[in-house]
């Protein structure tokens, strides 16, 4: 691991965006998204499934009579929606929503037990049990979530009750947790207290945070295994004995380094590499990173979707093996997504690297935002590639792809960590050092260079436009300014002050070294063609298919526009695509082409025909973004199209 590479993320508070995409996603989570989940937080949502998530903490607090209602890491999806408020709340002057969020964090604080420990399900139904069941039953996964709320409230409000809740929680797990005699030799079942962990350390400074973030991943998958003896002492039975999962469901079959495959629950899995690739920085540990870049390129090079989703099967809510890539039964969770971004960004910290701001980009276009609707109060757990709405209903495999998205969920992860996301979104576009300032992605807005009084105003057109203008602003200072080049980019231009620049690319970077100053300018200009995109022959779903994109947005076919019977369209070999503004769903770029559909002429009620040759009609059709489908009711769906160029004799 090279020191001179090393580089964080720029924080929040330093990357103001006001440009037309995600401005408006950032003003709909204040605005709407919010204020929709604290409703459904209180059950005040009709017809939304239940989430009796607030009066879980007035129960434990004593504030209520009852029993503990809903999914075992129920506490979580508080959480995430104060870590949400304290993103907005760096953003937005908000007293009200303040008021609101304080509130919630008295009521969490009144939960929490004089040793710090915090969990509404074993406060309610015994303390006793606490820490007897942590393969399965999320103590360390909501502990996890409460640091990393804690962490945002402080940071976006300068509060510390919260945060300080969450030191004495941490701090009662390090009590619990670790090498020494008479602790438990134990790690989460549900991943994400490791990265929670180091962003506490990265606030308070206490090694003994980073210390045990560090302990968890060295301890997961060593003999004898945790789980094991956990069952045995306590009885409980192993969902997964039987599956050929066994142990590695919780990517603890081996230690972490030897793990050559993302494996098992894709949520879990990418939190833990999040995690990894936070230790490995702070740790210097160039072993770990090695794992780490196993790890990431087993995803991205053999288990990723087009979309970015990550996680084939619903068994499981799974990886399943190398080119497996179903599009109508896929799983594609939300959360599972955004934890490959979460991932992706930590790499980047370490190194520079194209390959891992492309899946950034190509997650948080495509398959992340696709699980929240266009007005931000509906959502996709799971994220397809090609829907039937029949099928939906009717096939038993497919029951868990929805063809609409959901008011709420029973287990409702997804909705409020999109949320997160998007509020935080401005925190995955830049990471710099004290040398060097890179812009990963390119988002509207004002940012904080970190080299005394400078900044840049940049002007994006992403994703419709690949126009990027950079102004420098402030008192004149000497950097390295790196400027990825887009993975789908197929030429550029660069200008400097008005002139060309011959910039080396290296590693899909632009690295330009000089004394900044006040009105200093770089013009960006990337190709944004329409892209017609092939799979690996290994993935058998999508031989003979095409996917199209333009810059960092894959399209898709839309009952709406195009009609039923999407599996029979064939894209025209050598067809040009018409790209134009379009008004539709708050504003994005169509396009349309000419293509070829199968008809049913003459068949009359015979199921199969040796004599039949294809005929088809000549049709336009009408692409749209991938993340926007399902927003204008039930209908068909496809990614994935014929490419006609195969059957260039027919049509």
């Amino acid at each position: 691991m090279e020191e001179k590479l090393l580089t964080e993320a720029v924080p929040i508070s330093d990357y103001r965006i006001d440009d037309s995409f995600w401005k408006q996603k950032i003003d709909m989570i204040h605005d709407t998204a919010i204020p929709y989940q604290w409703n459904v937080l209180n059950d005040r949502i009709k017809d939304a499934a239940p989430s009796h998530c607030i009066e879980n903490f007035r129960i434990a607090a004593g504030l209520s009579k009852g029993e503990f209602q809903g999914r075992v890491f129920q506490d979580s999806d508080a959480y995430k929606w104060l870590e949400t408020v304290g993103y907005i709340l760096k953003r937005y002057q908000d007293p009200e929503l303040m008021k609101t969020a304080d509130g919630l964090i008295d009521l969490i604080v009144s939960a929490q037990q004089p040793d710090g420990y915090l969990d509404t399900y074993y406060i309610i139904n015994g303390l006793d049990k606490r820490f007897t069941n942590v393969a399965n039953n999320h103590e360390l996964y909501c502990a996890g979530h409460m640091i990393e709320a804690a962490v945002a409230y402080y940071q976006g409000t300068g509060k510390r009750r919260l945060l300080d809740a969450a030191i004495r929680l941490a701090g009662c797990i390090d009590g619990r947790f670790g090498a020494e005699p008479g602790k438990l030799h134990a790690y989460p079942g549900h991943e994400i207290l490791e990265m929670a962990l180091v962003r506490l350390y990265h606030v308070t400074g206490e090694e003994r945070f980073l210390n045990l973030a560090e302990y968890f991943i060295n301890e997961r998958g060593r003999s004898p295994l945790y789980f094991e003896e956990e069952q045995r002492k306590y009885g409980y039975p192993f969902f997964w004995k039987d599956s050929y999962f066994q142990y590695q469901y919780y990517q603890a079959g081996k230690p972490v380094r030897e793990q050559l495959a993302a494996e098992g629950h894709a949520v879990r899995a990418v939190y833990l590499y999040s995690g990894m690739a936070a230790v490995a920085r702070e740790k210097r540990d160039a072993g770990l990173h090695q794992a780490c870049v196993r790890l990431m390129d087993d995803i991205v090079d053999r288990q990723m979707y087009i979309t970015g989703a990550i996680g084939q099967s619903e068994y499981g809510e799974s990886f399943t093996f190398d080119y497996d890539l179903p599009n109508d039964t896929i799983y594609g969770e939300t959360c599972a997504a955004i934890g490959l971004v979460f991932f992706a960004r930590r790499m980047l910290e370490i190194a520079p690297s194209r390959k891992y701001a492309d899946v950034i980009e190509r997650v948080i276009y495509n398959g992340s935002i696709s699980g929240m609707s266009a007005e931000g109060t509906r959502f996709f757990y799971v994220n397809p590639l090609e829907v039937d709405p029949e099928a939906c209903v009717k096939d038993e495999g497919k029951r868990h792809v929805k063809p609409e998205r959901q008011k709420w969920f029973s287990c409702a992860c997804c909705p409020p960590n999109l949320a997160r996301l998007i509020a935080s979104i401005s925190s995955y576009a830049s990471t710099r050092n004290d040398r060097q300032l890179f812009l990963h992605q390119y988002f509207g807005g004002t940012l904080r260079t970190g080299f005394g009084n400078s900044s840049l105003q940049i002007k994006s057109g992403f994703p419709w436009d690949g126009k990027v203008a950079v102004t420098v602003s402030g008192e004149t200072k000497s950097y390295d300014l790196v400027l990825r080049v887009p993975g789908w980019c197929t030429g550029y231009t660069l200008k400097i002050n008005g002139e060309e620049a011959d910039v080396p690319e290296r590693e899909g970077y632009l690295s330009i070294s000089r004394s900044w100053a006040e009105g200093d300018r770089i013009d960006l200009d990337f190709d944004m063609p329409v892209l017609v995109n092939y799979a690996h022959p290994s993935v058998r779903e999508d031989v003979g298919k095409i996917a199209v994109s333009r810059g960092p947005v894959v399209y898709c076919l839309e009952e709406a526009d195009n009609g039923k019977n999407l599996h029979r369209v064939f894209l025209n070999p050598g067809a040009e695509f018409a790209a134009r503004q379009d008004d539709l769903l708050g504003g994005c770029v169509t396009l349309e082409s000419d293509v070829s559909v199968l008809k049913d002429d003459g068949w009359g009620g015979s199921l199969y025909r040796a004599d039949a040759r294809p005929e088809f009609e000549a049709r336009r059709a009408k692409w749209i973004p991938y993340y926007l489908w399902a927003n204008r009711g039930v209908g068909e769906m496809l990614v994935w199209v014929h490419d006609g160029s195969f059957l260039k004799g027919n049509l």
